[in-house]
């Protein structure tokens, strides 16, 4: 029996083990204990000694005689619909020659044939290439193939898992999204049933009234009736006075006829009395109702502007004005919001070029983005109108009892009164938010008196000019006397501040308003600056008290809505030169600087709980104590410019409300009794 034919691939190592161990060479298979691997052309250096080692083997044992050579391994396309192959675990201990005795020990041995020339073997088809032929000792040849083979059903074995993450995650997504459906459908099926059940019993209300109104009608008609037959009987006694005693018992049965009607009207008047109890009794409960749900509105009100913050902060960008350069492209940028361009953009970026840096080196200065993110960012284009949509609910929690102060911040000239007070000749387009704030009071107020509510409001206005309080309201000998207003308590105990020697004024409509706001603008301080033709040097302050009162309850609700537009802020230039009117600018900028800080430091000790805020530190925080404390709502607007000479200052601006974005000052309060 002629005996088995082995491998050219087993004899060689077979010879290779019998004379000498392969040379411990760098591997592309990663050694016990390490993640390192070899590249192909480190494997290639460390098999050349064994390669040459195998081909005098070779010439001495004569190994390619009679013996037939491996079949070559290829790698087979996976067909559509053919399960993908498990994925294979990484080895980190076999060396190359256990690898290569591994692949060998699975091969099966072929039928022995004739004698003939070894042919080289065939790598494995890639990229549709024709395989090239390897000879039998190219054991690295081999090994090279199968490493592609293995690494080609790792990457697809990947591809595949990621895939089938994928595909789980949506599958989780839409169960939930399923459940969440399911719910919101029982819920509106169960709100329709009861939509439903009030529908009918309103239709069958209504038709008993009807049928009773009918029946009144009739009744009416029967006693106008009797009535005119009355009438005609008066006249007729009138003609026949001589015929009185022959008349008499006919007017004695008419008489009784006449008494039994009125038993029965009498008892009509009975059966409506008892009606119009009950209807009576309908609309208190209505009205027990309709207070019900009006509480029930203010709380669900509450928690909305709560979930938005106690603390927010919007930025607004000017346009840019006729006779100003046009900023560069990609000087100011919106991105999109999270849904893409419909929603608001709450992110801005400003992009800064490095002068001092080009300078220095000689290339064109470097361009430095930088990104912020409020709670809601308005372009240049934004009118007044869409600017009062986002704060009109926060401006009715002032109805409802919640503090409320709104205040503009920014460098001069960036429309911080423009947004407050809006801009001159009365146009309706350009109304600021001091104005339409207080019509959307006015309008709430008078929709709340048909529930039984009634409001009362008084307006002051002041300003903070080098930390002296004065009356912007102040007409006749009072004028510009602003010594004179102190910030005291209201009474012994109370918390409420009051500004003495200043006009609070009672308001109820807009032209009202209107007045007041023509005598403040001519009484604020305004200079000019290099950066405003008419700056405001002083913090002014519109102060609204709300009193509100239920009579039929006996509520009460108050509480103030601050407006305030905040002098510009500026850093002093410590090259100016000083004359008269410089100083006088210096002490201007020096003294709105510091309660600007105080503001700062205010609110960030409000957010750090401290025991000490340094409301005292300045008049505006003081004046401003019941505003800014953890009961009100604040909502700051940091208004910048949209030129590029102002970027130092519209980047200073940027980052001390983005500071303020990040605070919390806890939960609103209601002012009730």
């Amino acid at each position: 029996m002629e005996p088995q034919q082995r491998s050219p691939l087993l004899e060689v190592r077979g010879n290779v083990e019998l004379k000498r161990p392969l040379v411990k060479a760098p591997s592309r298979l990663p050694l016990p204990g390490t993640r390192f691997k070899r590249r192909p052309d480190q494997m290639e250096d460390a098999l050349e000694p064994e390669k040459k080692r195998t081909r005098g083997l070779d010439t001495v044992t004569k190994m390619a005689t009679s013996h037939p050579r491996a079949p070559a391994l290829t790698a087979r396309p996976q067909m559509q619909g053919q399960t993908t192959a498990p994925k294979v675990p990484k080895k980190t201990g076999p060396r190359c020659s256990t690898a290569i005795a591994t692949v060998l020990k699975n091969q099966k041995p072929g039928p022995a044939v004739p004698a003939q020339k070894p042919a080289a073997a065939a790598p494995p088809l890639l990229g549709g290439k024709k395989p090239t032929k390897r000879p039998a000792w190219d054991l690295k040849g081999q090994l090279c193939d199968l490493n592609a083979q293995l690494q080609c059903f790792r990457e697809r074995t990947q591809t595949l898992n990621q895939e089938n993450q994928q595909l789980q995650d949506q599958l989780q997504e839409a169960q939930q999204q399923a459940r969440a459906l399911g719910a919101e459908c029982r819920t509106l099926e169960g709100e329709l049933a009861r939509v439903q059940a009030q529908a009918e019993q309103s239709q069958q209300e209504l038709g008993n009234l009807r049928a009773h109104v009918l029946e009144l009608e009739e009744q009416l008609g029967t006693q106008e009736g009797l009535v005119q037959e009355l009438q005609k009987e008066r006249l007729g006694l009138q003609e026949e006075r001589r015929g009185l005693a022959t008349r008499l018992e006919e007017q004695e049965r008419r008489l009784q006829a006449s008494e039994a009607a009125l038993s029965g009207s009498q008892a009509e008047v009975a059966s409506l009395r008892q009606e119009a109890a009950a209807q009576a009794a309908a609309l208190v409960e209505q009205g027990e109702r309709l207070h019900g749900l009006e509480m029930e509105r203010r709380r669900l009100h509450n928690q909305l502007q709560e979930l938005k913050g106690n603390i927010r902060v919007f930025c607004r960008v000017r346009p840019v004005l006729a006779g100003e350069p046009t900023p560069s492209p990609g000087f100011l940028l919106f991105p999109s919001g999270p849904g893409g361009p419909s929603d608001p953009p709450t992110r801005l970026s400003v992009s800064r070029s490095d002068d001092r840096r080009g300078t220095l080196s000689g290339a064109p200065a470097p361009t430095t983005r930088h990104d912020f993110s409020f709670d809601r960012v308005f372009p240049p284009g934004s009118g007044q109108d869409q600017v009062f949509e986002e704060i009109a609910m926060l401006v009715q929690s002032a109805l409802d009892g919640y503090p409320v102060c709104i205040f503009a911040y920014g460098q001069t000239g960036s429309g911080k009164t423009f947004t407050m007070e809006g801009g001159p000749g009365g146009d309706p387009q350009v109304e600021g938010l001091i104005p339409r704030a207080l019509r959307h009071l006015f309008s709430v107020a008078q929709e709340l008196g048909g529930q039984g509510w009634t409001y009362s409001f008084v307006a002051s206005y002041v300003e903070i000019y080098n930390e002296t309080v004065r009356d912007l309201l102040a007409t006749g000998t009072r004028k510009g006397q602003g010594g004179e207003c102190e910030i005291r308590r209201a009474g012994p105990g109370s918390e409420e501040l009051t500004v003495t020697n200043a006009r609070y004024v009672p308001v109820s409509c807009e032209k009202e308003v209107e007045a007041l706001l023509h005598v403040a603008r001519q009484n604020r301080a305004v200079a000019r600056t290099s950066q405003n033709e008419r700056s405001s040097r002083s913090h002014s302050v519109f102060q609204l008290q709300i009193s509100g009162e239920h009579a039929g309850r006996g509520l009460q609700c108050g509480a103030p809505l601050s407006l305030v537009d905040l002098a510009g802020s500026e850093r002093l230039d410590p090259g100016l030169a000083l004359g008269p009117g410089e100083r006088e600018r210096l002490r201007e900028t020096q003294a709105i600087n510091s309660s600007l800080s105080t503001l700062g430091l205010v609110i960030m000790a409000l957010s750090n709980k401290e025991s000490h805020v340094p409301y005292r530190n300045s008049k505006l925080t003081y004046l401003l104590q019941n505003s800014l404390g953890g009961s009100a709502k604040m909502l700051m607007f940091v208004n910048i410019s949209p030129l590029e000479e102002n970027v130092s200052e519209s980047l200073n601006s940027l980052r001390f409300a983005s500071k303020v974005n990040q605070c919390v000052i806890g939960t609103a309060q209601a002012n009730r009794k």
